[in-house]
Order: structure tokens, then sequence, then C-alpha cells
């Protein structure tokens, strides 16, 4: 079975001793690691709570997002050169987190639009500075997955057909691709189809409702989806990450307006679902 993780997003954004608790149930659960943002400026907050991970035998990735002032499809380089910069800040602290993984859609800035469809220059732009972050990632032990996103959080990489070019460009072996199927719910035609696509290059995967609520509450295909994954023998990470207004502040960041579900909710009866179909589809 492939390992389970859950993003701690639904309590927090904040990297603080109030996550431990989180992560002590989370383990009871049966989670095999937890997510983690990295924003918090606060640096000894991260080996603190790296270090309760590995004291409890929790396994940790990690997701963040860029700004428009280090967004790594500006014209501008030095705006380019700051994006790779945060990426490296990030990759720092994911170090000290101890995660494995680092993803999210940190190919250009969230929710930063250019009122035009996605140009060659810009994947080109996105595709130099992330071959340089694989580089600096590589060395730190730590995968980078880069994630399309939704028309309405991202333009540069809506499907899989767009990250698959993008990582193309990019060329490095420490640069692969991340699927979240709330995210594909609205853009792919076909999960099924759109796992199947990206397959050679999937290494993070989230699992994640049509409404950010409780796993398997809504509409997105769950037999299709691990069906798919049995199908290119996927063997990265199985992570819930859904989302709750218990951080207000991140929650307006990202259009959160309403409690689609309880966080223990989510990740008890998300638990269930994933080892569900896992057994069913021979994950």
């Amino acid at each position: 079975m492939n390992k389970i993780g859950f993003n701690v997003l639904a309590w927090s954004a904040n990297m603080s001793d109030d996550l431990k608790p989180i992560l002590d149930r989370l383990k009871k659960i049966g989670y095999d690691g937890a997510e983690f943002f990295v924003g918090s400026d606060d640096v000894p907050a991260y080996k603190r709570i790296g270090e309760h991970c590995r004291n409890i035998g929790l396994e940790v990735t990690t997701v963040c997002v860029l700004s428009p002032e280090e967004n790594l499809v500006s014209p501008e380089q030095a705006v380019r050169q700051k994006g790779l910069e945060k990426i490296k800040w990030i990759i720092d602290r994911s170090h000290d987190l101890g995660s494995q993984v680092l993803c999210g859609p940190f190919h250009s800035a969230f929710a930063t639009f250019s009122k035009a469809a996605p140009q060659e220059i810009e994947y080109a732009r996105s595709a130099e500075i992330l071959h340089q972050a694989g580089d600096y990632a590589a060395e730190a032990g730590i995968l980078l997955t880069p994630e399309a996103l939704n028309r309405f959080e991202c333009y540069l990489c809506n499907t899989m057909e767009q990250l698959s070019h993008l990582l193309k460009i990019v060329n490095h072996p420490n640069v692969k691709a991340m699927f979240d199927t709330h995210h594909a719910n609205m853009e792919e035609k076909k999960l099924g189809d759109a796992i199947r696509s990206i397959g050679p290059r999937l290494a993070h995967f989230h699992i994640s409702e049509n409404d950010r609520g409780t796993p398997g509450s809504g509409h997105v295909p769950w037999d299709e989806t691990f069906a798919a994954l049995a199908e290119i023998k996927y063997k990265g990470w199985l992570t819930i990450e859904g989302f709750t207004r218990n951080d207000p502040d991140f929650a307006n960041a990202i259009g959160v307006w309403r409690q689609f579900s309880e966080p223990w909710e989510m990740a008890e009866s998300g638990y269930k679902l994933i080892r569900e179909m896992g057994e069913k589809h021979g994950l």
C-alpha cells in the first residue's frame, strides 16, 4: 500500500508547537506522514516540528506557493531571481522538517494573471529557474513536484498536458509532476486518462474532493482514479489536502468562504477511503 499523508493546512498554515497534538493524533489514526505549508518565518519552529515528527514516526512532505514578486514567468530577471531565492529558502525549511517531497504551484505565482494565454517564453523562463532549483533540492535530498492548478488560480499549468510540456523543458531528474484531484476535477476531461498521460513523470498525488471537503463525500470518481494509479503502478504518496476556515488568514487568501468539513472528520473518513480504494484496486 502506498504511504498515506494528511496536509495540516486543514488546521493552520503556521509552523508552531500547536501542531504537535494534531500530529500525534494523525499518527494514531494510521497516517504515515504529514504535509506542511512552508511560509512561516519562524525558522526554529521548522526544526522543532521536524524533530517531533521523527520522534513519533511520521514522515514529512511540504507544499508552497510564490507571490507575484517571486513570479518565475516574469519578464524581469530580478523577479525570477527572487523567485529562485525563495524556492531555495523553502527547500532549506523543508530540509529542516525532514521533508521528502516539495509540491505546489511554484512554477509561477499563485493567482497572478497576464490577461493572455501562456506563452512559450513563459514556459522557458519557468523551466530555467526550476532546473536550477532542482539542482539545489537534489543536494538536500528533496524531490520537487510542481502542481497544475485550476484556471481561477493559475494560467501557466492547468492540465497534465501543460505540466508535462513544462517538465520536458525543465529536463531535470529531480523535478517531477504532482496531480491534485480537486483541480483535475475542473480541468481534465477524464481523470483516469490524465493520470495515465502523466504517469511516467508522476511523483506526488493529492487526494482532494471537488469542494475540498471530505474525500468520498463529493463527485470525484475515486474508482476511476485509483484504477488508473494502479495501472501506472504509482508508488508515491497519497496525501489528503482539504481546506477549512480554521485559519482565517489562509482561508481568505485562497478563497475558502465556508466550512466544507471538520478537519478530523476529513482525516478519519479520508483515511478509510484511501485504504479501501487502495485494497480494492491493488495499490
